[in-house]
């Protein structure tokens, strides 16, 4: 399985990262949708909501929100920055989800109702992020630092993911006796491996957030901002495995070897780019 998840991981990376360093944003803006949509159709299966039709219909209408709050911003970008914000708020919400692992665990309408909305909330919020987060021009005007801007908050979380899984096959169990992070949700999920990433995720993105410009003075800022969005990527990876415990699936889907469906390898990156997006508007970097 490891060796799968390698190849796999190689054979995707450099597509995204090409696509995120060389793409215009309105173009990454649309393939960013066409792979978040993705995710959500398998959010919504995890959500219940079995007929194809109902799914169609349902990631339809996300499709229309986008839509819209790019034809509503006209040039100003201060929806999209609200719905981000929103997103960050419903991610704090989640934790509390987290706590009470039985709410909507039911299978009845209201339960599916919620994951829906949830799923609607953390697809657009972190869309939003994206497409703030890439189409950043600083006041020189140079349009590829937004694009290393968004390559380094995915940089952070992909780091994050990798040391947290090899932190945990290395050292899960061995330095804190055994103590699992989150035993009835993800009992794989160790506190080695949240330490692994962090680690991981605050050391890349020192490097990335240095090659997209950010100063030595900021590097500081930059690593609170780091350790923030590796904890709320965990928040999100956390979140996907409870939809999954309650309807006892394994994976979101099966489309990449070695690493389940498309919403397994987004599920932290829902979570992340919104706190990233805030975390880099609050400290200016």
């Amino acid at each position: 399985m490891t060796r799968t998840r390698v190849i796999a991981a190689l054979l995707m990376a450099p597509l995204a990262i090409l696509a995120i360093l060389f793409l215009p944003t309105p173009w990454m803006a649309a393939l960013a949708a066409i792979v978040f949509l993705a995710g959500l159709w398998e959010w919504l299966k995890l959500a219940e909501v079995e007929d194809s039709l109902h799914r169609t219909i349902l990631l339809l209408l996300n499709l229309l929100l986008m839509v819209l709050m790019v034809w509503a911003a006209q040039g100003s970008f201060v929806l999209l920055q609200i719905v981000a914000v929103i997103g960050v708020g419903w991610w704090l919400l989640a934790l509390l989800w987290l706590r009470f692992y039985d709410f909507a665990s039911d299978h009845d309408t209201h339960a599916r109702a919620f994951k829906i909305a949830a799923g609607t909330l953390a697809t657009l919020s972190a869309w939003c992020a994206l497409v703030l987060i890439h189409g950043d021009q600083p006041v020189q005007g140079d349009p590829s630092l937004g694009h290393r801007w968004l390559l380094a908050a995915l940089a952070i979380v992909w780091a994050a993911d990798s040391g947290a899984y090899f932190a945990g096959r290395q050292f899960g169990g061995k330095l804190f006796k055994g103590r699992k992070l989150a035993p009835r949700i993800s009992p794989n999920k160790t506190i080695e491996g949240l330490l692994g990433g962090l680690v991981a995720g605050v050391a890349t993105g020192l490097v990335f957030g240095w090659l997209a410009g950010a100063g030595t003075s900021q590097l500081p800022a930059l690593a609170l901002v780091a350790v923030v969005t590796v904890l709320f990527s965990v928040v999100g990876d956390l979140f996907e495995s409870l939809l999954k415990r309650h309807v006892g699936a394994k994976d979101s889907g099966n489309v990449i070897p070695g690493h389940g469906g498309v919403l397994d390898r987004l599920d932290g990156v829902l979570a992340a780019l919104p706190v990233f997006l805030l975390g880099k508007e609050l400290l200016g970097f």
